[in-house]
């Protein structure tokens, strides 16, 4: 698919099918897009958890309830580890920047293999740090449920998005 042509057919989507869990061919495909990320300094202060088990699931299903969240058969967690993160002299901390710019590799890799994807960031944080008994300096970004979406499931045809000129300015 073209690049321009998967940019604008990403969605996030909120209807897996809980019967087609991905592939770890499929799983590693897309985690090798994260991996492969630019970070400030190379520091790729990342490590990406692929929740599949059944039990692991229930647990982290309890930091986000959404009832769709609870099809999506692989929860993927982003997180960062404080300690590696590159720091600019003014204090500036490049951990989140790092983080998202994995995020979003992983996501449109996702895109590109037929991959459902929804960036959660509002989950009960500690409820999550706690499952994956997490250290003080590892911080957790992001959930991704990982799936595919459910027979019947019909992409939107056009995305809503400010205007060209409200976003860009030429000077």
């Amino acid at each position: 698919m073209d690049f321009f042509d998967l940019v604008a057919s990403r969605e996030s989507i909120r209807s897996y099918d809980p019967q087609r869990p991905l592939t770890q061919e499929v799983l590693v495909q897309l985690l090798e897009a994260g991996r492969l990320a630019p970070s400030a300094a190379n520091r790729q202060p990342w490590q990406f958890i692929v929740v599949s088990s059944e039990a692991k699931l229930a647990e982290i299903r309890t930091a986000y309830t959404r009832p769709w969240f609870a099809d999506a058969p692989h929860v993927l967690v982003i997180v960062g580890n404080k300690e590696q993160s590159w720091k600019r002299s003014d204090g500036y901390d490049s951990i989140e920047t790092d983080l998202a710019i994995a995020t979003v590799h992983l996501i449109l890799a996702a895109e590109s293999l037929g991959v459902g994807t929804c960036w959660i960031g509002n989950f009960d944080y500690d409820v999550v740090r706690s499952i994956l008994e997490l250290n003080d300096n590892e911080v957790v970004f992001a959930l991704i449920p990982l799936g595919y979406p459910k027979a019947g499931f019909e992409k939107k045809d056009v995305k809503v998005r400010k205007a060209f000129d409200e976003v860009v300015k030429f000077i």
